[in-house]
């Protein structure tokens, strides 16, 4: 296990005086749905635990929910979040999603590389029943977290994740009080896993009046000199189906370990989306990740990497996409602690209609922290001049031996490209829609798997209505 070093900006936030008024009632809404949570659980958890989420409530309702009055949230507003009468998801009913065809539903989501490495998920419950592990090797550790809380080989590992507090907000402060399901996953020493995992979250709102609220919480550890290819996706097989998703990964990787991380997030246009991502990276190790954003109706994703040991390198690059009324926002934070790692990060969005985007990167070069090459670029493309986007590339270096360099653009088609294909018989509609699925496919390109590529693909070409 990585060795851990404090955690960046775990502050919370003083209620009293930056909490909007309207939030304080939301924040009260949550009490009765913990208050049932812990009654139901008393006897199958942990005193720790028990404690863990007590002191994560309390600071759930001391923070509040984010507003626009803290600099982190500026430019989100998650008002329409809290007002919703959100009901917790406590337990699985079983009844979620048709059950047709060999993948009981769940055909439009899935990959032919991952059909026997698939663990499901839905409205935040682990699912065995519509998962496989069939293609896992046998020493591979894949199972709910309920259970490796009640297993004596994990629960000192998954203790020491859950008291390490990924961000000091009230989302997830919230995520802790009430996580119910969720994955341990560990990959032994040596052994890299051929097929991909493919962690699938499905969300499904039943009713408008209450819907339903997901907590999924998700710890990732790779041991010295593994290797996996993790595959995250959040799905919904209604286009305007109204739930809540807040979702924390935690992820180790040792000595060594090699990583591949792809994020897609294709929630139903009535969703609201709210993750964080954490990785902590061992000697040598290797952590890339591709995220792509095209769902919900308002996203944040926060992603955190640690780099606490010499040799250590990342590639941390997404890709939005929105329109209509879509509020997308990203905030990374990359930090250098040590000598001789490396960091690339590149995020590209792409906004139409009278959608918004927030881009904010943050990489810390920390005293000491020599020869580090660090790169970071944002850029936005509008397709509307209604869209608008907010970026904050940033970069603290406190070493003097480094490379590092970041930017960031905002614009429009260039019209010189578009003279070039019109003057070639294109008309103008396809020559602006083959221009912004160029400007996008350099962050798909990224992605290594296959069936992956060829969907995304196809989601753009969908999102600009045409065929290429």
């Amino acid at each position: 296990m990585v060795e851990r070093a404090p955690t960046l900006h775990l502050k919370l936030v003083n209620s009293e005086t930056t909490m909007i008024p309207e939030l304080v009632t939301a924040v009260s809404r949550y009490e009765e749905a913990f208050r049932q949570a812990t009654l139901g659980r008393r006897a199958d958890e942990p005193e720790w635990l028990q404690s863990l989420r007590e002191n994560s409530f309390a600071q759930f309702e001391q923070a509040g929910f984010p507003n626009v009055k803290q600099e982190d949230w500026k430019y989100t507003n998650v008002t329409s979040i809290a007002k919703a009468n959100f009901v917790p998801v406590l337990k699985s009913n079983g009844t979620e999603l048709s059950k047709d065809g060999d993948h009981g539903g769940l055909a439009p989501f899935t990959y032919t590389e991952t059909r026997e490495s698939r663990l499901v998920f839905v409205n935040g419950m682990f699912r065995a029943e519509r998962s496989s592990t069939l293609a896992f090797p046998e020493n591979v550790v894949a199972m709910d977290l309920r259970d490796a809380l009640h297993n004596t080989q994990y629960e000192k590992t998954v203790r020491e994740y859950l008291e390490h507090p990924v961000l000091a907000n009230g989302f997830a402060a919230l995520n802790t009080a009430l996580f119910t399901s969720g994955l341990f996953l560990k990959v032994p020493r040596g052994i890299a896993i051929e097929a991909p995992i493919h962690l699938l979250f499905v969300g499904e709102g039943v009713t408008k009046s209450s819907p339903p609220a997901a907590f999924p919480r998700i710890m990732i550890v790779a041991e010295e000199n593994s290797a996996a290819t993790i595959i995250e996706s959040y799905v919904s097989p209604s286009d305007d189906s109204i739930y809540l998703t807040n979702a924390i990964v935690d992820l180790s990787l040792a000595d060594g370990a090699r990583v591949e991380h792809y994020k897609i997030q294709r929630e139903s246009m009535g969703a609201f989306h709210i993750a964080a991502t954490r990785a902590e990276l061992g000697p040598n190790s290797a952590y890339h990740t591709t995220t792509v954003n095209f769902g919900a109706a308002l996203s944040r994703h926060d992603i955190h990497v640690q780099m606490d040991h010499e040799g250590a390198e990342c590639a941390v690059d997404g890709l939005y996409m929105v329109d209509g009324n879509q509020h997308a926002d990203t905030h990374s934070t990359i930090d250098h602690r040590q000598p001789h790692c490396s960091s690339h990060q590149l995020y590209k969005g792409i906004l139409d209609g009278k959608s918004r985007a927030v881009f904010n990167g943050k990489v810390f070069v920390r005293h000491g922290a020599q020869q580090t090459v660090a790169q970071q670029t944002n850029k936005n493309l509008l397709l509307s001049n209604e869209a608008r986007v907010d970026t904050k590339p940033q970069l603290e270096i406190f070493a003097d031996d480094v490379k590092c360099a970041h930017g960031a653009a905002i614009g429009q088609l260039e019209e010189d490209e578009l003279f070039y294909l019109e003057s070639r018989g294109i008309n103008p509609a396809l020559a602006r829609n083959m221009l912004t699925y160029g400007f996008a496919e350099e962050v798909i390109e990224k992605i290594k798997i296959e069936s992956i590529k060829r969907e995304l693909d196809e989601a753009v070409l969908n999102r600009l209505h045409t065929n290429l």
